[in-house]
Formats: structure tokens, C-alpha cells, sequence
């Protein structure tokens, strides 16, 4: 599933991403990149540590 790519894309990076940066490496498209983050955040998976970046909720 796409959430699934999109936390180990995070995860991974070790830092805060923005959507383009997370469609890039995690190889899918950025609207399919965005609708996976909507659900993480609305699940609390995810966090902005400051705006446009995103990173795994610790």
C-alpha cells in the first residue's frame, strides 16, 4: 500500500520531507504520495515539524 511507502520513505531519509521529496523516493506519483499522507495525518502517523516537511510521529 501507499502509506506503507510513504513511512519507510520517511523514515529512511532521516530528516524532514516535502511531498515532491517523498514521491521521489519512494517511486510513486505525488497525488498518490498526497493521498497517503492525508491518511497518515489523519491516523497521527505523521508530523510537520515545520510547514510543507513531514516526518514519522516518534
Amino acid at each position: 500500500m501507499s502509506t506503507e511507502k510513504v513511512l519507510e520513505a520517511l523514515a529512511g531519509a532521516g530528516k524532514p520531507l516535502k511531498a515532491g521529496e517523498i514521491a521521489e523516493a519512494s517511486g510513486l506519483d505525488k497525488k498518490e504520495v498526497e493521498k497517503a499522507m492525508k491518511e497518515l495525518k489523519a491516523s497521527g502517523q505523521i508530523v510537520s515539524p515545520k510547514r510543507c516537511y513531514w516526518e514519522p510521529q516518534k
